[in-house]
């Protein structure tokens, strides 16, 4: 993507001529973005307040007057991100767009949770945490992305045990409005951002004045990357253990920018800068987001801007992949300097056996608590040949609201197929229709990827090739008849990980060069603490209410990763963003418990477009031996190379910057290796950094079908900590043997204790 060329200046403003706006206009609320400040860390409110004004006269000179500005302005950005959202007409934005000081001007968009709850539309997103002893974090992706009562309602945000909040901390806790909600030294800030919503939905009530978890996403992901050690934590009994997030010792806060959804979208890009903006300010060691959008160009998407912002003052960004998958090139949150996480399965089932008439078994999975008569079996009935006259077959076979026909339905177990409405909704409807219990089938998209809810009836979700031999024999037999089995918790199930259906893909459709996701973590069947507000489905008709939940997405995934950032964050504490991605990506695994090539929920071998990296190892991670470290300076010549220039990247990093006379993308010192449209031959540098003992470091390749690949040197010696060696990589296209089409290799340096991987990803054309 490529920006207009644009200059910057912080303070000093020109006026242009004042164009009065037609009456009819119709306004909307767009994002202003005028880059960094030039005030420091320790800003005063004096200091604040003069950017306010500053933000006013600027907008005043297009809009007639001071007051205009002030009319149409409901944030002013004034800590580190520096810009403004405001109602404005196409028109006006239009203007403000072609002035020099501006960076990027996009409209207020909305964006999603990437948790699947219990549906089937895939693209929703999560929550952040801090990590360790004196880390704290960001909650900020979420439908409601915060906790109720976390003091006194979940023991997973207990503050037992804990000391005085640190002073480097500078949140609050907003409850000025809701003065039930309460923080604690374990839960130390909590904050919300509605204004960008309200400018979309219009006048908000007084619901929208609180930082509280209605609906538990914040809860779940929050708990997931810092909650507290709980024994005896489960799902209706099922699953029980211990729950406890990745920095189980993390001080938390939460900033709440996602609301109850308008035309699909949750949380929208005025909040969320404002979020980053006070986050950053508040001491925030790692930022959890778990939400997203399309991908768009760097200056014109919230979340890489935010992180941007947040990772030049050392702050961690770790952002779900999204849940649009299994298409390619629907991955989200793609920017370098995010840590960008897919979700995988663990090695954990809470088994439903289905048994049909026939006497086969078949393996599906559940969390219902509800059970039906031991070893008695049931008429089976398709949903298909259930539905009422008035009825589609495609809404029968759904289980859709209105679709079933109660007499044909009555006393029967109900087989439903994946897909549109939720999966615990087709459930209620086949139970409304007298059903005494629900088969889920999966369809061909979602394989064999199957997801633990918590039915109301007797319910298994099996996979797309049994639902296939289950939809066979209904239609063998005139009088099919089946049994649900009662649930049970299995352990070190295999394969496992494997790819989540819903797990966003690449290629990265901004900058292709950067490999995205980074990394793959567990995100399905995540049981973790959940608000009591709300029933573990979601779903009106749920009168039911959990400590804890199992939820699933890349929403669920993201935290996980946070969490072991915070660990890192804690060990290393003078350790860079980029090293601490380097040493989760080049420590991660491709092979599942059965030591064989991470599948897709097909069963077909996934790649790097799939998990990244790989699958995160946590402890691995902690000694990674070497990283591939990048600075900030690295991240503005990167934007360099895609087209941006001087003047505005100098106005988006705050530095008096120029770009370097010659520099290649594929040089960035990133810890993959992607190369597109591959002609002939290509040499790409990168530079490692030891972290461990010193030690000798010698190559290993794996080569991409079609390409040659050569290391130099072959053998890397280092002496002491810190020290730093560069290599190059030759990779040419073999005449004859090449595929026009992406293929994947690796390499790997290793002392024989540490190996240090990276992809690589290649298409010749």
């Amino acid at each position: 993507m490529r920006l207009s060329n644009a200059t910057l200046c912080l303070v000093s403003f020109i006026v242009f001529s004042f164009l009065q706006s037609p009456a009819f206009a119709v306004k909307r609320s767009y994002v202003v973005y005028l880059g960094g400040h030039s005030h420091g860390v320790q800003s005063s409110s004096i200091d604040l307040d003069a950017v306010t004004e500053s933000h006013y006269h600027f907008l005043g000179s297009f809009l007639g007057g001071h007051e205009h500005a002030r009319e149409a302005i409901f944030y002013s950005y004034t800590r580190h991100i520096n810009g403004f959202a405001a109602h404005l007409d196409d028109e006006v934005a239009a203007q403000i767009a072609r002035h020099p000081k501006v960076v990027s001007l996009f409209l207020n968009k909305g964006r999603k949770l990437h948790t699947t709850r219990s549906w089937d539309f895939l693209g929703l997103d999560h929550n952040g945490v801090v990590p360790s002893n004196s880390i704290w974090n960001k909650t900020r992706y979420g439908e409601d992305t915060i906790i109720g009562n976390l003091d006194t309602e979940s023991k997973s945000f207990s503050d037992e045990g804990y000391g005085p909040i640190p002073s480097k901390w500078k949140g609050i806790c907003q409850n000025q409005k809701d003065a039930g909600f309460h923080c604690n030294r374990k839960l130390i800030g909590a904050r919300y951002f509605n204004k960008g919503n309200a400018s979309v939905v219009g006048k908000l009530n007084s619901s929208f004045d609180t930082p509280r978890d209605k609906e538990g996403h914040g809860t779940h992901t929050l708990s997931t990357a810092g909650g507290n050690m709980v024994p005896r934590a489960s799902v209706f009994g099922f699953g029980k253990g211990t729950a406890k997030g990745g920095s189980p010792r993390a001080r938390v806060a939460a900033y709440k920018v996602c609301w109850p959804p308008v035309s699909g979208n949750e949380c929208f890009d005025a909040d969320i800068l404002a979020a980053f903006d006070v986050a950053i300010q508040d001491g925030v060691d790692v930022l959890s987001v778990s939400l997203g959008g399309d991908p768009t160009a760097f200056f014109n998407d919230s979340v890489a801007i935010g992180s941007f912002h947040a990772i030049k003052h050392g702050i961690v960004v770790v952002c779900s992949a999204g849940n649009s998958g299994p298409a390619d090139g629907t991955v989200s949150n793609i920017a370098p300097w995010q840590i960008t996480v897919g979700a995988s399965t663990m090695d954990r089932e809470f088994r439903s056996v289905v048994v049909l008439g026939n006497n086969m078994h078949y393996k599906g999975q559940s969390l219902s608590s509800k059970v039906l008569p031991d070893k008695k079996f049931f008429p089976l009935l398709s949903a298909a040949d259930a539905k009422l006259a008035n009825a589609s077959i495609q809404n029968a076979t759904l289980c859709q609201a209105g679709a079933l026909d109660p007499k044909k339905v009555t006393g029967k177990i109900l087989v439903c197929l994946r897909g549109k409405n939720a999966r615990v909704d087709k459930g209620q409807q086949a139970a409304l229709a007298g059903a005494v219990g629900m088969i889920l089938a999966n369809d061909f998209l979602t394989g064999n990827e199957i997801i633990a809810d918590a039915h109301l009836l007797p319910a298994s979700h099996i996979n797309y090739t049994d639902g296939l031999a289950v939809f066979a024999y209904i239609n063998s037999t005139k009088n099919p008849m089946a049994r649900i089995m009662p649930v049970t918790t299995l352990i070190g199930t295999k394969p496992a990980p494997f790819m989540a259906a819903f797990s966003s893909k690449g290629p990265n459709t901004i900058t292709p060069e950067i490999l995205k996701p980074d990394i793959t973590a567990p995100g399905v069947s995540v049981i973790a603490a959940y608000t009591e507000a709300e029933g573990p489905t979601n779903e009106d008709f749920d009168k039911r209410r959990v400590q804890f939940n199992s939820v699933s997405g890349t929403s669920m995934s993201c935290p996980h990763v946070s969490g072991i950032v915070g660990l890192l964050k804690t060990r290393y504490p003078n350790w860079s963003p980029a090293a601490i991605k380097s040493a989760i990506m080049t420590s991660a695994t491709t092979l599942d418990n059965a030591n064989e090539r991470i599948l897709n929920a097909s069963y077909i071998k996934a790649g790097p477009f799939s998990y990244g990296s790989g699958h995160i190892q946590p402890n691995l991670a902690m000694d990674p031996g070497l990283v591939y470290d990048l600075s900030t300076k690295d991240y503005l010549n990167f934007l360099c190379t895609l087209g941006y220039n001087d003047t505005l990247i100098s106005a988006f990093s705050q530095d008096n910057y120029k770009c370097p006379g010659s520099i290649n993308l594929a040089n960035f010192n990133y810890p993959s290796i992607t190369i597109t449209n591959l002609v002939g031959s290509i040499t790409v540098t990168r530079t490692v950094k030891n972290v461990g003992t010193p030690g000798t470091y010698r190559a290993q390749v794996q080569k991409p079908v079609g390409i040659s690949v050569k290391v130099k040197p072959k053998k890397l010696k280092f002496k002491k900590v810190g020290e730093e060696k560069t290599f190059i990589v030759s990779l040419k296209v073999k005449k004859g043997e090449a595929i026009k089409e992406y293929v994947y290799g690796q390499l790997v340096w290793s002392d024989h204790v540490h190996y240090v991987r990276s992809p690589i990803v290649v298409k010749a054309v």
